[in-house]
């Protein structure tokens, strides 16, 4: 016969994650790694000025998409939301120097406008189904 497990009572709960909280560190996930080979293109196409040496384009790449990472970890706060959007604006940035980056911070951006903005109605709405649960169909209100 075997045992059932019990939950073991010293493991905590996982915190709930909102909407626009899961859905723009999803965004900028995948967004690093692009900024990343962004990065690798800079240095590749040498379209740094002369006095700036080509390889500080990996080392921008890097650094963005380090940060686009770490910023998945306080997107709970209002205040990692907006580090998102610099985020995004420093992507935007980049297309002067390769304008291939317009593409990518056209298409990104508006991934993640999308996903904290849907994402945050998304959160209040269930909010609010939380504190006012509808009533079940098929019954009274008074029963």
């Amino acid at each position: 016969m075997t045992a059932t497990p019990t939950p073991d009572p010293a493991r905590r709960q996982r915190r709930a994650r909102g909407a626009a909280e899961s859905l723009g560190a999803i965004v900028l996930g995948f967004e690093s790694i692009i900024v990343f080979l962004g990065g690798l293109v800079i240095y590749g196409l040498k379209v740094l000025p002369e006095s700036i040496p080509s390889w500080w384009g990996i080392v921008a790449g890097v650094v963005v998409a380090l940060l686009m990472v770490l910023t998945t970890l306080v997107l709970r706060y209002p205040w990692g939301i907006w580090v998102g959007w610099l985020l995004q604006v420093i992507v935007a940035l980049g297309a002067f120097l390769v304008p291939a980056l317009a593409i990518v911070a056209v298409i990104f951006g508006g991934m993640y406008g999308y996903a904290t903005i849907k994402g945050a109605a998304l959160d209040r709405r269930n909010a609010q189904l939380a504190a006012n649960p509808p009533n079940e169909p098929g019954m009274a209100n008074g029963d």
